[in-house]
């Protein structure tokens, strides 16, 4: 049995969010609607939050640094709280850095903390928004790993999910709807 201080820090639920590019420190606008949203869906079970450390800046290669972090704080959920249900997500450059652990196996291009294989057995859900990857075709739900388990959202013209975008105020309106219908989605599979 846990000691009860250990037993405390463990929520039932813990979403790990990487912010977009440029966002302040935290969660972001989407991070944040994306956990109260999911909140409110959860019948009660207490719904932890980790905002992914890395810079956001423009020098996209710094992505892999998000990624390090994010999979550090993984691996450590699943050692320190093996029945916390983990949730992914990420907006922008913040969804690249969950393309990254989640699709990339072995360390590369700064990348050097990739999860163990049982991490999967681990996370209930991912939820990515504005997503690099899907603009080149390769967006998460396409994953043999993941694909039941993720829900990859793109707005209408948004510029950085699809080739043919050019509204970047659809790239910027994730808070609200979609955050909604993300937290739907994970919270039926958690």
């Amino acid at each position: 049995m846990l000691p009860a201080a250990a037993a405390q820090s463990c929520p039932d639920i813990e979403v790990v969010f990487a912010r977009g590019t440029n966002e302040d420190v935290g969660l972001g606008v989407v991070g944040g609607a994306f956990v109260d949203a999911l909140r409110s869906r959860t019948g009660g079970r207490e719904v932890g939050a980790y905002a992914v450390q890395y810079p956001a800046t423009f020098d996209f290669l710094q992505a892999a640094a998000g990624a390090n972090d994010a999979s550090s704080h993984i691996q450590h959920m699943v050692t320190t709280c093996p029945n916390t249900r983990l949730v992914l997500g990420g907006y922008s450059q913040g969804a690249a850095v969950i393309d990254v652990i989640s699709s990339v196996p072995v360390p590369g291009i700064g990348f050097d903390s990739p999860l163990p294989p049982n991490a999967s057995d681990h996370i209930a859900a991912i939820a990515v928004f504005g997503n690099p990857s899907a603009k080149l075709g390769l967006p998460l739900t396409a994953s043999p790993t993941w694909g039941g388990r993720a829900i990859d959202l793109c707005n209408a013209g948004d510029p950085i999910c699809q080739t043919d975008g050019e509204s970047v105020a659809a790239h910027r309106a994730y808070a609200g709807g979609p955050t909604s219908q993300a937290a739907d989605f994970v919270a039926a599979r958690l």
